[in-house]
């Protein structure tokens, strides 16, 4: 079968198929840029599929301007520097182009091209948004070349502060990008552990969203699809890379898990946050790490809500048999059984601990989260699960 095309409205347009990158020119002169910063990340910067995306741009008459100063956490110190070229450059509008950094930093360079506040002050928090200027933000693409955060698709991004070491997420209703290209054929070149945390990334979104108590109905089904999709697809994107319905179908499954998060999301997060920071781990591969740490740790609450998605996704035994794929799936994509094989130092949990229930993230979980247990919780993810 071939890849899915289609034209989507939700949450923003969406010009989803194979080989829609070459819509980049047009989609940039829709939004009224005449001179766009392409951001991306350094591995990204010097591959065919950016080389490919400059091209167009500058075919266009559009200059080929890029940024790639990106860190896999990107902190204030990447988001100045992308500010400085933005401005040197004269640019007016952003092509935000990766994974969830390149996307996140390159919202965050939209966001404070003239702003009168720190971005710190733009953190997720109540109103905080409106601190913002919104005259002044500049126009945002987005092209995701991996499937897992779908960043593509949300109206926030996630900055590190260089010196606490703490993740925040920076929130402004108008960072939801203009247009958003996934095309899935820009996928077909991720290393597959990227593909493999990427995907669980994206699995970790859609499980939170569905186990939230929230409510939030449209969310809850979008999130149970999604995990549909991961479960049916990564596999097959991980052990055929260049199959393109599989890559498809991860694009799609990425986008509604970040759809469906604003439910909310859990401890899963406000776990991987924190090492993400500390340690530079990778952010979906984090997530997968302590996923079934996690199962276990809401089991009482969430029982029957993961039994029925059990049933949805075709998987026997109920609870026990959903975390059971889990780990199958861990194995098979090549995941670390445990925070210590990722460098996580017992002498650190304490202070971990501290982060994570600092972490929006954990407003959304199911089972209360204390300083006790989430601690345990962080001992429980340094030994496999069993």
């Amino acid at each position: 079968m071939s890849s899915p095309r289609a034209n989507w409205s939700y949450p923003t347009a969406v010009k989803f198929g194979a080989g829609r990158i070459s819509e980049l020119a047009d989609q940039c002169k829709a939004v009224g840029m005449k001179r766009p910063l392409l951001v991306t990340d350094r591995a990204l910067a010097s591959l065919p599929i950016t080389a490919q995306a400059l091209d167009i741009l500058d075919d266009a008459g559009l200059g080929r301007a890029v940024f790639a100063e990106v860190d896999p956490n990107p902190n204030e110190g990447n988001m100045q520097a992308g500010l400085a070229a933005y401005r040197a450059g004269g640019h007016d509008g952003v092509v935000c182009f990766g994974g969830g950094s390149a996307l996140d930093l390159g919202k965050m360079i939209a966001l404070m091209v003239d702003q009168p506040v720190s971005v710190w002050d733009l953190e997720d928090i109540g109103d905080w948004w409106t601190r913002a200027n919104p005259d002044t933000i500049a126009p945002i693409i987005a092209v995701p070349t991996t499937a897992g955060t779908g960043s593509e698709v949300g109206r926030a991004g996630v900055l590190t502060n260089s010196q606490t070491h703490k993740k925040k997420i920076i929130f402004h209703p108008k960072l939801l990008p203009a247009v958003t290209i996934c095309d899935p054929e820009l996928t077909v070149g991720m290393p597959r552990a990227i593909t493999a945390g990427t995907g669980m990334d994206a699995f970790a979104h859609c499980l939170e969203a569905y186990s939230s108590p929230h409510y939030h109905p449209m969310s809850q089904g979008i999130a149970l699809e999604g995990m549909r999709l991961v479960l049916e697809n990564l596999p097959r994107a991980y052990a055929t890379p260049d199959d393109i319905e599989a890559r498809a179908n991860m694009m799609a499954a990425a986008a509604m898990g970040a759809v469906a998060f604003q439910k909310g999301l859990g401890a899963i997060h406000s776990l991987s946050h924190p090492v993400g920071a500390v340690y530079g781990t990778h952010h979906g591969t984090t997530n997968a790490v302590v996923m079934p740490m996690v199962l276990d740790f809401n089991r009482p609450a969430i029982r029957n809500q993961i039994t029925r998605a059990a049933n949805y996704l075709g998987i026997k035994g109920g609870f026990a048999g959903f975390r059971g794929r889990v780990l199958e799936l861990r194995a098979e994509l090549g995941i670390p059984g445990n925070l210590a094989e990722m460098g996580v130092e017992e002498s650190r949990l304490d202070e971990l601990t501290e982060m994570a229930l600092e972490d929006p993230s954990c407003g959304g979980n199911p089972v209360k989260m204390t300083a006790k247990n989430t601690r345990a919780l962080f001992q429980a993810a340094m030994s496999d699960a069993v």
